[in-house]
């Protein structure tokens, strides 16, 4: 039987294209079952509170296999994947940066904590997954 991959996406809502993207690119990929466990703009953490949301998305990291960081320069500008990114690696969860699709250049907020960076290709994203996933 096939592995179920959780994962957490950090990525920028001002971008979430890139995440959109991204699902359906590994939703179709054959003989891979993923699971997404990120927040989106369309299902958010109703709450102000950034204890709160910090509590929630802790959570999902931690039930995550790994976390994909979108690694577009606007990533740089972004406290919160800042925030996830080191929170999951201080608990041990393998980060690994996609370059989204088109983009020359990445993120070194995000590919200086990632065990690979891939760009915008679903065999090269799938292996990586597969390769750093716990």
């Amino acid at each position: 039987m096939a592995k179920n991959y959780k994962i957490f996406v950090s990525h920028s809502w001002d971008h979430s294209g890139d995440l959109t993207r991204l699902r359906a690119l590994l939703n179709q990929r054959g003989y891979f079952n993923v699971e997404f466990k990120e927040v989106s703009k369309f299902e958010p953490i109703n709450s102000a509170n950034a204890p709160y949301i910090k509590s929630r998305l802790k959570a999902k990291i931690l039930d995550s296999d790994i976390v994909i960081g979108l690694a577009g320069v606007y990533a740089s500008h972004s406290d919160w994947m800042e925030w996830e990114l080191d929170a999951a690696l201080y608990n041990g969860i393998p980060v690994i940066g996609v370059i989204p699709f088109g983009n020359t250049r990445s993120s070194t907020m995000v590919t200086s904590r990632s065990k690979a960076d891939v760009r915008w290709n679903t065999e090269s994203i799938v292996s990586a997954i597969r390769t750093y996933a716990r």
